[in-house]
């Protein structure tokens, strides 16, 4: 098989994912075109010869819909012969969209791929794509469907997370990200997004909260007991998990991954390639893999997958220098920490998405990149992303340095 080389990527700032967030008047294509643009930009490509624009996209409806990657090149005056192609795997979706150029290119199928995902969810609103998984009874009665925070909270009681937990956690997650804009880690690969006439509409992150303490959490109310309690997920939660006697209630909008709009993706390539287009390799993917988890837990894939995926390759723990884990829900990562034993000190070091925001089909291709810089600037060697996803099921990459 071909060895698959990441040479670059980008990504857009996340703008907050409401009527009035920076980026609400920025359509979807133009989002991807935006990330589409800088990444060929940077590294003059010559588009005729990229091999396929693979992106996920989590509600592709609306402005979001009719394969936005491939809408997204027109946009972004690609050449027509580079084609597109629009996957989703819930929230792994762009992640999934370079493990799945990775695949055609380690197949020897493709030699330059470009990869990655958008979301405007100020535009396209959460769920507006519909599905049977929890509208279908005959579908989501098996999966033991229930929202995701609810699934959540039952996975901060039944491994013991406080409310004190999940809002220290988050209170760091908010520390972080506003360290890595002051000292600029990021600024090497968040483009910013201008309007027609060269006007700058967001640069930064605009979901951040970096004056975030306990004190602020604590006057926020759970936002999934209605649901849990009212809408009788509650029981569907403890049928699933009888040891489990009353749900405690620790989530909320602020130790939650924040709706946001935003762009990313990342160049990938075959040694030839890259060569052909005169690029230096920045890392290698080494090993990717999915899997299916507890659908009522739902958010614990990334536990199995590592797991799956450090027998696949024979690693161990020890082998990864840094770990970046989607902040969905804080209890997520503090759950991986505990069952791993992962030191906080190695885990999502700039921040997360409790901070930043999770723009659902982005956030794969996003946190890769910023793991990327990351070892690049404490000149380490190797780094496990993954992500939890609806439905119970986990996605995870091995990436290391070259």
């Amino acid at each position: 098989m071909t060895d698959v080389f990441v040479y670059d990527h980008v990504r857009t700032p996340r703008g907050r994912g409401k009527k009035d967030g920076a980026l609400h008047e920025v359509p979807s294509v133009r989002l991807a075109a935006k990330a589409l643009e800088a990444i060929r930009d940077r590294n003059g490509l010559d588009t005729s010869t990229v091999d396929d624009i693979i992106m996920g996209c989590v509600d592709p409806v609306m402005d979001a819909g009719s394969v936005i990657p491939k809408a997204a090149a027109f946009e972004a005056g690609y050449s027509t012969k580079a084609p597109g192609m629009q996957i989703s795997r819930f929230c792994a979706s762009g992640l999934d969209a370079v493990n799945f150029a990775a695949g055609k290119i380690a197949a020897g199928a493709d030699d330059i791929v470009i990869a990655g995902g958008v979301e405007s969810m100020s535009r396209v609103g959460l769920g507006m794509s519909g599905g049977s998984w929890f509208m279908d009874p005959s579908v989501n009665f098996p999966a033991f469907f229930m929202p995701q925070g609810v699934s959540a909270d039952l996975i901060a009681t039944k491994y013991g997370f406080s409310r004190d937990d999940v809002d220290a956690y988050a209170v760091e997650s908010q520390k972080r990200a506003a360290h890595s804009w002051k000292n600029g880690y990021f600024d090497k690969s968040v483009v910013a997004v201008k309007d027609q006439n060269g006007l700058t509409i967001l640069d930064r992150d605009e979901h951040m909260r970096p004056g975030t303490d306990m004190q602020s959490l604590a006057g926020l109310n759970p936002s999934f007991q209605m649901p849990g309690e009212m809408g009788g997920f509650e029981a569907v939660g403890i049928q699933a998990h009888p040891e489990i006697e009353k749900i405690n209630y620790v989530h909320h909008a602020g130790n939650s991954s924040g709706i946001v709009d935003g762009s990313g993706v990342v160049l990938l390539g075959s040694k030839a390639g890259g060569e052909s287009m005169g690029l230096k390799p920045r890392a290698r993917i080494r090993a990717f893999a999915n899997i299916g988890s507890d659908p009522a837990l739902m958010l614990t894939g990334p536990i199995d997958v590592t797991e799956k995926l450090l027998k696949k390759t024979g690693m161990t723990l020890a082998d990864i220098d840094l770990f970046e884990l989607n902040e969905a829900f804080a209890a997520v990562v503090l759950r991986f920490m505990q069952h791993f034993d992962v030191s906080h000190d190695v885990m999502n070091v700039n921040g997360g998405a409790i901070a930043m925001g999770h723009p659902l089909g982005a956030t794969g291709a996003m946190i890769l990149g910023t793991v990327l810089d990351e070892l690049e600037r404490r000149d380490l060697n190797t780094a496990l992303v993954t992500l939890c996803i609806g439905a119970g099921m986990g996605t995870a990459t091995v990436i290391e340095r070259v």
